[in-house]
Order: C-alpha cells, then sequence, then structure tokens
C-alpha cells in the first residue's frame, strides 16, 4: 500500500476550495497553550487506558467497514441485530479459524528458531565480522569502565518474568480485547444511526446539524471505501507472494501470503519487516543466496506493483495524506499503542484530517494534513 494515496476526504475539485477558503491560525497565546496542555494530557490518557480505548477504537473503525453491509441488509428490512450477528459471526469466525489453521506452521517455525538462528549466524558470518569486531571492543571498554568505577563491586541481575508467564498474561489481554471489540462492534451495528440522531437533536443550530451529518457520512463513505478498497489489494499482495513461495519452494506459502497480507495494512515499515523475515526464512531453507532471496524479491515486486500501479489507479482522484506525517503517526501510535497502534494509525490520521477539512478554525490542520492530489 503507498502512502501517497491514501485517501483522506472528498475528490480533486475540493483542493482548490482549500486554495480559496480562508484557513485562520490561532493567535491566542493562551489558546495556544491551553490546546498544547489538553493535548499532552490527552496523549497521556489514551497511553495509561490503552487497554480500553484499543479494541474501542478498533471496533469503530470496524463498524465503518461494515455499515454499509447493514444499510443493504436494512433494504432488505432483516433486523439490524440478526445482521450484526450474522455478520460478526462470520468475520472472526474466519479470523479464528484461520488463525488455527497457522498456528501449527507458526509453532513449528518458532521451535525450529534456536537451531535457525545458529544456522543465520553462520550463514551470515562474513557480513557480522565488522559488526563483532565492533561489539569486542565495546565490551572491553565496558569491563576498564566498570573496573576503574569499583572493582569489588559485583553485577546486579535483575529477574524477568519467564516467557512463559509472559505469553500467559499477554494472551491474555489479547483475548479480553477481542472479546470486547466483539460485543461493542454488535452494538454499534446493531445501533445504526442512533449516535448520530442523538447528536444532532443535541446541537443548537442548524448549520451545526448540518455539519455534523456532513462530517459523519463523509467519515463513513471514505473511511468504508478506503478500508475495503486497501484490503481488497492487500488480499491481492497475500494470495501473490503465497503463490511466489509456493513456486519457488519455501514451506508453509499460506502462513507467508496471509504475514503478507497483514503487514501490508502498515505503509512502508509493514512491507520492509515482511522483506526481511522471507528473506531471513530464505537463508534458513536454501541452500544458494539467489534461490533464498528469491521469495523476498517477489514479494518486493509484488508491493511494488500494488503501490505504483494498482493503488495510484484506484485511488488517486482522492485527497492524500503527507507520506511523512503518515511515517511519524505510524512511529508514534506504535510508542503509544504497539502493533495495534500501528494498525489504527492511518485510518486515524485520515479521520482526522476528514474532520479537520469540515471545522473552519481547524481547516489549516486539515490542509496540513494532506499531501500532493494526482491528476
Amino acid at each position: 500500500m503507498s502512502t501517497d494515496e491514501i485517501p483522506a476526504g472528498d475528490t480533486a475539485p475540493d483542493d482548490a476550495d482549500h486554495a480559496v477558503r480562508p484557513m485562520p491560525l490561532p493567535n491566542n497565546p493562551q489558546t495556544i497553550l491551553l490546546l498544547g496542555i489538553f493535548l499532552l494530557l490527552l496523549f497521556f490518557t489514551l497511553q495509561l487506558a490503552a487497554a480500553v480505548i484499543v479494541p474501542v477504537v478498533f471496533a469503530f473503525i470496524l463498524s465503518l467497514l461494515l455499515r454499509p453491509v447493514m444499510r443493504v441488509a436494512a433494504k432488505a428490512h432483516i433486523p439490524n441485530p440478526i445482521t450484526a450477528l450474522i455478520i460478526i459471526a462470520l468475520f472472526f469466525g474466519g479470523v479464528v479459524q484461520l488463525g488455527y489453521s497457522l498456528s501449527g506452521p507458526a509453532a513449528e517455525w518458532l521451535a525450529k528458531a534456536p537451531r535457525s538462528i545458529s544456522h543465520l549466524e553462520r550463514r551470515l558470518d562474513a557480513i557480522k565480522k565488522p559488526g563483532k569486531a565492533l561489539m569486542a571492543a565495546s565490551k572491553r571498554l565496558d569491563q576498564i569502565t566498570e573496573t576503574s568505577t569499583n572493582p569489588n563491586q559485583k553485577p546486579v541481575h535483575v529477574a524477568e518474568p519467564g516467557l512463559s508467564s509472559t505469553l500467559f498474561s499477554g494472551t491474555r489481554a489479547m483475548l479480553v480485547s477481542f472479546g470486547v471489540t466483539i460485543v461493542l462492534l454488535f452494538f454499534l451495528l446493531s445501533a445504526g444511526d442512533l449516535f448520530l440522531r442523538r447528536a444532532v437533536e443535541v446541537l443548537p443550530s442548524l448549520h451545526n446539524k448540518k455539519q455534523m451529518v456532513e462530517i459523519s457520512r463523509e467519515i463513513e463513505q471514505h473511511i468504508a471505501g478506503y478500508l475495503t478498497t486497501i484490503s481488497l489489494m492487500n488480499l491481492g499482495v497475500g494470495i501473490m507472494t503465497g503463490l511466489g513461495c509456493y513456486f519457488t519452494g519455501l514451506s508453509d506459502p499460506i502462513l507467508w501470503g496471509t504475514l503478507a497480507f497483514a503487514l501490508n495494512y502498515i505503509p512502508i515499515i509493514g512491507p520492509l519487516f515482511g522483506m526481511a523475515g522471507l528473506a531471513m526464512v530464505g537463508l534458513l531453507t536454501f541452500p544458494t543466496t539467489v534461490q533464498a532471496l528469491l521469495p523476498a524479491g517477489i514479494y518486493l515486486m509484488v508491493h511494488l506493483a500494488e503501490g505504483q500501479i494498482i493503488t495510484p489507479m484506484l485511488l488517486a482522484r482522492r485527497f492524500v495524506l503527507n507520506p511523512v506525517l503518515v511515517i511519524l503517526s505510524i512511529i508514534f501510535w506504535y510508542w503509544m499503542w504497539g502493533v495495534a497502534g500501528a494498525f489504527l494509525a492511518v485510518p486515524m490520521l485520515a479521520v482526522t484530517k476528514l474532520i479537520c477539512d469540515r471545522i473552519t478554525p481547524l481547516m489549516a490542520l486539515g490542509h496540513f494534513l494532506g499531501g500532493e492530489t494526482r491528476t
């Protein structure tokens, strides 16, 4: 997925409107100071309450993706709770089934990890020689520093939790978040437009009501369209990567295709991790370097074709996000929320731009978040 083609607003004609419409900047020092304090408190709260907020954000993003299906079912006079239950059962049931089918191959690769690491070190020994010399010099420097500081002081070793306890706690937290997401998503889909109707009813003026409806519809339309399009393209990337791994002789092609599909939701950084992983697996599997790097090369070609040809054809006429801000957003939200934050970074940035483009005091920020459009 290319960062240059991430939609975040209306079509190209609105870009000309941004050049005409005034975009006032705050010039009151007290306002700027209060805004900075608010943002610091907001980010601190988001990090502190990540265990609760992350599944809530996931549920809202998924509800935007699945809302068009709910509208089609409503036209067929199917009750919202029944439709929501069917959609969630199919969606999450497929995810669980896929995860279960891939758990065996993933466990085998993890079991082979200790032997694989030593084998990979031998393959990369020529590359690692300068690094080994640097590490040895660093260790000698540390020993000299420790001896000169206190020769009689014994090193203190801090006991860390074992691997089993870490995995158990992580799995338990993931299952809790998974359950919260499912429950909240069900009620969001069942409620339909209830939140929007209540928000419109409490707004004071007709202008505010229209603005609220426009923002809500625009977010639903563009984010749902973006997520649907990107998901289909990522599915194609996963299928082509899996086929490439299969024809090059790499074992468990479904596992690597699924990994490519998931990582492609994280622009630039995800595909880089995918190529590095396939290169390492290839070096562990094949005897020659050319054959070992072939799966990673195929994945690179598939990603370049998707990012430079297919994505521009499908999304080129939409507003785009600033690619530098996309990368910074991924890094920031990964630091805040881990892997879940990296997956949510781009949709949240796109939603932020859509909201800013419709609110006059925030138009300057929305313009700053945008990138160069292509014709």
